[in-house]
Protein backbone atom coordinates (compact mmCIF):
# COMPACT_ATOMS: atom_id res chain seq x y z
CA UNK A 1 0.00 0.00 0.00
CA UNK A 2 1.61 3.45 -0.92
CA UNK A 3 2.51 5.79 1.67
CA UNK A 4 0.61 8.99 1.92
CA UNK A 5 2.98 12.60 1.98
CA UNK A 6 1.53 15.68 2.86
CA UNK A 7 3.05 19.00 2.09
CA UNK A 8 1.88 22.05 3.47
CA UNK A 9 3.05 25.34 3.04
CA UNK A 10 1.91 28.95 2.43
CA UNK A 11 3.96 30.54 -0.24
CA UNK A 12 3.21 34.68 -0.96
CA UNK A 13 6.14 34.59 -3.98
CA UNK A 14 5.83 31.40 -4.77
CA UNK A 15 9.74 30.62 -4.29
CA UNK A 16 8.64 28.12 -1.21
CA UNK A 17 6.10 26.40 -3.29
CA UNK A 18 8.46 26.16 -6.23
CA UNK A 19 11.66 24.51 -3.82
CA UNK A 20 8.54 21.81 -2.12
CA UNK A 21 7.54 20.71 -5.51
CA UNK A 22 11.10 20.20 -6.88
CA UNK A 23 11.70 18.73 -3.37
CA UNK A 24 9.07 16.08 -3.43
CA UNK A 25 9.65 15.18 -7.28
CA UNK A 26 11.75 11.70 -6.18
CA UNK A 27 8.48 10.93 -4.40
CA UNK A 28 5.90 11.70 -7.41
CA UNK A 29 7.99 9.46 -9.36
CA UNK A 30 7.78 6.36 -7.45
CA UNK A 31 3.75 6.56 -6.97
CA UNK A 32 3.72 3.06 -6.32
CA UNK A 33 4.75 3.32 -3.40
CA UNK A 34 3.78 7.12 -2.12
CA UNK A 35 0.75 9.72 -2.93
CA UNK A 36 1.87 13.36 -2.95
CA UNK A 37 -0.62 15.53 -1.27
CA UNK A 38 -0.30 19.20 -1.16
CA UNK A 39 -1.98 21.37 1.06
CA UNK A 40 -1.35 25.29 0.75
CA UNK A 41 -2.48 27.23 3.42
CA UNK A 42 -4.88 30.25 3.00
CA UNK A 43 -5.75 32.93 5.12
CA UNK A 44 -9.48 33.97 5.08
CA UNK A 45 -8.30 37.33 4.53
CA UNK A 46 -4.91 36.76 2.87
CA UNK A 47 -2.11 39.41 2.92
CA UNK A 48 -1.22 40.99 -0.08
CA UNK A 49 1.76 40.93 -2.38
CA UNK A 50 3.42 43.10 -3.12
CA UNK A 51 3.35 44.53 0.14
CA UNK A 52 2.55 48.10 0.36
CA UNK A 53 5.29 49.66 2.99
CA UNK A 54 2.78 50.43 5.86
CA UNK A 55 1.13 47.14 5.86
CA UNK A 56 3.96 45.33 6.10
CA UNK A 57 5.45 46.86 9.09
CA UNK A 58 2.08 46.97 10.08
CA UNK A 59 2.07 42.96 10.50
CA UNK A 60 5.22 42.91 12.47
CA UNK A 61 3.47 42.77 16.27
CA UNK A 62 0.77 40.22 15.49
CA UNK A 63 4.02 38.15 13.48
CA UNK A 64 6.16 38.19 16.32
CA UNK A 65 3.61 37.90 18.96
CA UNK A 66 2.56 34.42 16.76
CA UNK A 67 -1.43 35.93 17.17
CA UNK A 68 -3.46 33.56 14.35
CA UNK A 69 -5.86 34.49 11.63
CA UNK A 70 -8.92 32.95 10.43
CA UNK A 71 -7.74 29.93 7.54
CA UNK A 72 -9.58 28.45 4.78
CA UNK A 73 -10.92 24.98 5.75
CA UNK A 74 -8.38 22.03 3.93
CA UNK A 75 -10.55 19.97 1.77
CA UNK A 76 -12.31 17.00 2.96
CA UNK A 77 -9.90 14.69 0.52
CA UNK A 78 -6.75 16.16 2.64
CA UNK A 79 -8.62 16.10 6.09
CA UNK A 80 -9.57 12.60 4.79
CA UNK A 81 -5.87 10.74 4.89
CA UNK A 82 -3.91 9.72 7.40
CA UNK A 83 -0.23 10.49 6.39
CA UNK A 84 2.84 8.83 6.85
CA UNK A 85 5.35 11.74 6.71
CA UNK A 86 4.90 15.66 6.89
CA UNK A 87 6.51 18.24 4.85
CA UNK A 88 6.11 21.45 6.24
CA UNK A 89 7.49 24.04 4.28
CA UNK A 90 7.18 27.64 6.00
CA UNK A 91 8.45 31.13 5.90
CA UNK A 92 9.97 33.76 8.43
CA UNK A 93 8.28 36.95 9.01
CA UNK A 94 9.98 39.31 11.86
CA UNK A 95 12.03 36.34 13.00
CA UNK A 96 9.52 34.41 13.57
CA UNK A 97 7.03 31.66 11.72
CA UNK A 98 4.57 33.51 9.26
CA UNK A 99 1.32 34.29 10.48
CA UNK A 100 -0.21 32.17 7.99
CA UNK A 101 2.12 29.15 8.95
CA UNK A 102 1.24 30.29 13.12
CA UNK A 103 -2.49 30.43 12.50
CA UNK A 104 -2.29 26.70 10.88
CA UNK A 105 -0.58 25.18 14.07
CA UNK A 106 -3.17 27.03 16.01
CA UNK A 107 -6.16 25.90 14.41
CA UNK A 108 -8.43 22.83 14.23
CA UNK A 109 -7.01 20.99 11.67
CA UNK A 110 -3.34 20.93 12.44
CA UNK A 111 -3.70 18.04 15.12
CA UNK A 112 -5.87 15.91 12.99
CA UNK A 113 -3.10 16.51 10.01
CA UNK A 114 0.02 16.59 11.54
CA UNK A 115 -0.28 15.55 15.57
CA UNK A 116 1.79 12.40 16.11
CA UNK A 117 3.74 12.59 12.74
CA UNK A 118 7.27 12.56 11.75
CA UNK A 119 8.04 16.09 9.97
CA UNK A 120 10.86 17.31 7.75
CA UNK A 121 10.75 21.63 7.85
CA UNK A 122 11.53 23.47 4.66
CA UNK A 123 12.38 26.77 4.39
CA UNK A 124 13.28 29.32 2.14
CA UNK A 125 14.36 32.60 3.60
CA UNK A 126 16.76 35.45 3.56
CA UNK A 127 19.05 34.27 5.84
CA UNK A 128 17.83 34.07 9.41
CA UNK A 129 15.66 31.03 10.33
CA UNK A 130 17.31 29.74 13.30
CA UNK A 131 14.82 31.09 16.17
CA UNK A 132 11.91 30.54 14.03
CA UNK A 133 12.72 26.70 13.95
CA UNK A 134 13.10 26.77 17.42
CA UNK A 135 9.60 28.42 18.27
CA UNK A 136 8.37 25.40 15.30
CA UNK A 137 9.90 23.27 17.31
CA UNK A 138 7.56 24.30 20.86
CA UNK A 139 4.28 23.92 18.41
CA UNK A 140 5.54 20.41 17.14
CA UNK A 141 5.89 19.39 20.58
CA UNK A 142 2.15 20.45 21.47
CA UNK A 143 1.39 18.17 18.87
CA UNK A 144 2.91 15.17 19.66
CA UNK A 145 4.67 15.31 16.27
CA UNK A 146 8.29 14.18 15.72
CA UNK A 147 10.74 16.79 13.64
CA UNK A 148 12.84 14.13 11.62
CA UNK A 149 14.68 16.80 9.65
CA UNK A 150 15.31 20.10 8.42
CA UNK A 151 16.24 22.21 5.20
CA UNK A 152 16.69 25.53 5.71
CA UNK A 153 17.85 27.23 1.82
CA UNK A 154 18.84 30.47 2.51
CA UNK A 155 19.69 33.70 0.10
CA UNK A 156 23.65 33.20 0.03
CA UNK A 157 24.73 36.84 -0.59
CA UNK A 158 26.15 38.71 2.35
CA UNK A 159 23.36 39.85 4.95
CA UNK A 160 23.47 43.44 3.77
CA UNK A 161 23.51 42.60 -0.36
CA UNK A 162 20.01 40.89 0.95
CA UNK A 163 18.77 43.62 2.96
CA UNK A 164 18.46 45.30 -0.47
CA UNK A 165 17.49 42.60 -2.68
CA UNK A 166 14.53 41.37 -0.51
CA UNK A 167 13.10 44.77 0.34
CA UNK A 168 12.79 45.41 -3.60
CA UNK A 169 11.27 41.89 -4.12
CA UNK A 170 8.61 42.77 -1.42
CA UNK A 171 7.70 46.34 -2.23
CA UNK A 172 8.10 45.41 -6.40
CA UNK A 173 6.92 42.06 -6.79
CA UNK A 174 10.24 41.42 -8.51
CA UNK A 175 12.55 38.94 -7.95
CA UNK A 176 14.89 40.34 -10.11
CA UNK A 177 16.71 43.56 -8.77
CA UNK A 178 17.85 46.82 -10.74
CA UNK A 179 21.52 46.54 -12.08
CA UNK A 180 24.17 45.81 -9.76
CA UNK A 181 22.27 43.85 -7.14
CA UNK A 182 21.66 40.44 -7.93
CA UNK A 183 18.57 38.65 -8.16
CA UNK A 184 16.68 38.22 -4.72
CA UNK A 185 15.89 34.98 -2.89
CA UNK A 186 17.29 31.49 -3.15
CA UNK A 187 19.09 31.12 -6.50
CA UNK A 188 17.25 28.94 -9.10
CA UNK A 189 19.78 26.39 -9.26
CA UNK A 190 19.36 25.79 -5.89
CA UNK A 191 15.59 25.67 -5.89
CA UNK A 192 15.79 23.42 -9.18
CA UNK A 193 18.12 20.94 -7.66
CA UNK A 194 16.08 20.60 -4.48
CA UNK A 195 14.99 17.07 -5.67
CA UNK A 196 18.28 15.76 -4.72
CA UNK A 197 16.94 16.04 -0.63
CA UNK A 198 13.95 14.18 -2.02
CA UNK A 199 16.24 11.56 -3.25
CA UNK A 200 18.00 11.55 0.01
CA UNK A 201 14.88 11.45 1.97
CA UNK A 202 12.69 8.78 -0.19
CA UNK A 203 14.93 5.28 1.09
CA UNK A 204 14.43 6.47 4.87
CA UNK A 205 10.51 7.05 3.89
CA UNK A 206 10.03 3.85 2.77
CA UNK A 207 11.83 2.57 5.94
CA UNK A 208 10.17 4.49 7.88
CA UNK A 209 13.01 5.59 9.86
CA UNK A 210 14.70 8.88 9.79
CA UNK A 211 17.87 8.04 11.95
CA UNK A 212 20.73 9.46 10.78
CA UNK A 213 19.18 11.44 7.55
CA UNK A 214 19.78 14.83 8.91
CA UNK A 215 23.38 14.09 8.53
CA UNK A 216 23.10 13.52 4.88
CA UNK A 217 20.79 16.66 4.36
CA UNK A 218 23.52 18.92 6.03
CA UNK A 219 26.21 16.87 4.41
CA UNK A 220 24.24 18.05 0.78
CA UNK A 221 24.09 21.61 1.51
CA UNK A 222 20.50 22.17 3.11
CA UNK A 223 22.22 23.67 6.47
CA UNK A 224 24.10 26.63 6.21
CA UNK A 225 24.85 28.07 9.70
CA UNK A 226 26.66 31.37 9.73
CA UNK A 227 27.34 32.06 13.94
CA UNK A 228 27.41 36.01 13.14
CA UNK A 229 23.76 35.56 11.91
CA UNK A 230 22.57 33.47 15.19
CA UNK A 231 24.19 36.38 17.30
CA UNK A 232 22.25 39.02 15.21
CA UNK A 233 18.90 36.84 15.45
CA UNK A 234 19.31 36.38 19.19
CA UNK A 235 19.81 40.20 19.99
CA UNK A 236 17.22 40.50 17.81
CA UNK A 237 14.35 38.65 19.11
CA UNK A 238 15.38 40.10 22.96
CA UNK A 239 14.64 43.56 21.15
CA UNK A 240 11.62 42.40 18.59
CA UNK A 241 10.11 41.09 22.25
CA UNK A 242 10.11 44.35 23.54
CA UNK A 243 8.89 46.24 20.62
CA UNK A 244 6.07 44.11 19.83
CA UNK A 245 4.43 44.20 23.43
CA UNK A 246 5.18 47.78 24.01
CA UNK A 247 3.28 48.33 20.52
CA UNK A 248 0.58 45.79 21.65
CA UNK A 249 0.14 47.79 24.52
CA UNK A 250 -0.19 50.69 23.26
CA UNK A 251 -2.83 50.66 20.45
CA UNK A 252 -3.65 54.16 20.42
CA UNK A 253 -0.11 54.67 19.55
CA UNK A 254 0.47 51.91 17.33
CA UNK A 255 1.33 54.11 14.56
CA UNK A 256 4.11 56.00 16.33
CA UNK A 257 5.50 52.91 17.77
CA UNK A 258 5.46 51.27 14.73
CA UNK A 259 7.39 54.42 13.13
CA UNK A 260 10.26 54.00 16.12
CA UNK A 261 10.61 50.61 15.27
CA UNK A 262 11.68 51.02 11.61
CA UNK A 263 14.01 53.58 12.76
CA UNK A 264 15.58 51.17 14.82
CA UNK A 265 15.61 48.22 12.13
CA UNK A 266 17.13 50.02 9.52
CA UNK A 267 19.45 51.62 12.04
CA UNK A 268 20.81 48.28 13.57
CA UNK A 269 21.20 47.13 9.95
CA UNK A 270 23.26 49.80 8.69
CA UNK A 271 24.44 51.31 11.54
CA UNK A 272 25.13 49.14 14.37
CA UNK A 273 25.41 46.07 13.00
CA UNK A 274 28.28 46.63 10.98
CA UNK A 275 30.09 47.59 14.35
CA UNK A 276 28.96 44.19 15.61
CA UNK A 277 30.03 42.72 13.05
CA UNK A 278 33.35 43.99 13.22
CA UNK A 279 33.86 43.54 17.45
CA UNK A 280 32.49 39.47 16.34
CA UNK A 281 35.48 38.69 14.10
CA UNK A 282 37.81 39.90 16.70
CA UNK A 283 36.53 37.89 19.42
CA UNK A 284 36.43 34.78 17.58
CA UNK A 285 39.43 32.95 19.02
CA UNK A 286 37.62 33.47 22.48
CA UNK A 287 34.19 32.69 21.26
CA UNK A 288 34.90 29.83 18.78
CA UNK A 289 34.17 26.48 20.91
CA UNK A 290 30.49 28.58 21.45
CA UNK A 291 29.99 29.32 18.01
CA UNK A 292 31.06 25.30 16.81
CA UNK A 293 28.73 24.65 19.31
CA UNK A 294 25.88 26.88 17.78
CA UNK A 295 26.70 25.43 14.40
CA UNK A 296 26.35 21.65 15.36
CA UNK A 297 23.10 22.52 17.15
CA UNK A 298 21.11 24.29 14.34
CA UNK A 299 22.02 21.75 11.89
CA UNK A 300 20.65 19.29 13.93
CA UNK A 301 17.10 18.73 14.76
Amino acid sequence: MAKNILVTYYSQTGQLEEIVRNLTKPFLENQEEFTVTYYEIKPKKDFPFPWPKDVFFDTFPESYLQIPVEIEKPSDEILGKDYDLIVFGYQVWFLTPSIPIVSFLKSEYAPQLIGGKPIITVSGTRNMWMLSQEKLKVHFNNLNAKLVGNIALVDRHDNYTSVITILNWLQTGNKVSPKPWPKAGVSDSEIENSFKYGNIILPYSQKGNYEGMQKGLVENGAVEIRPFLVKVERVGNRLFTIFSKIISKNPHKRKFWLGIYKFYLMAAIWVVSPIVLILFILTTPIFWWKRQRDIKYFQGI
